[in-house]
């Protein structure tokens, strides 16, 4: 079981099972949520996601199409996101919320398209 929070720990949760898959997503909406280059998700069934606390001070918004992203209304911390039309029952977790250590097997990059032009330079 992993544990989370957001910044200022007004919402408290634990992921009940592993995550299945992570990855490092260069989209411009993610980048502009998190003031990075680019957000790490790591996605599991939506039933393995438990607040334990705070869930009344998540914010939601609609980014587009059906994807809600969820944040910290308190911290503004993001949370996760969902809505996928291709996997309803699933769940994104922003991995830098987790408290637990959490070493994924592999991460995947997608949307390398909007790659940050800054991320590498020589």
């Amino acid at each position: 079981m992993y544990k989370g929070s957001c910044l200022c720990g007004a919402v408290v949760f634990e992921l009940l099972s592993e995550p299945k898959a992570t990855t490092h997503c260069h989209c411009k909406m993610c980048q502009k949520q998190h003031g990075a280059a680019f957000a790490t998700y790591a996605s599991l069934p939506k039933t393995d996601l438990r607040y334990v606390s705070g869930e009344e001070h998540l914010s939601s918004y609609n980014s587009s199409g059906s994807i809600v992203r969820k944040f910290c209304s308190v911290c503004g911390s993001s949370i996760e996101w969902s809505g996928s039309e291709k996997f309803p029952d699933w769940v994104s977790i922003a991995v830098a919320t987790l408290d637990t250590s959490f070493f994924p097997k592999s991460i995947k990059q997608s949307h390398q398209e909007s790659r940050a032009c800054w991320l590498e330079t020589s």
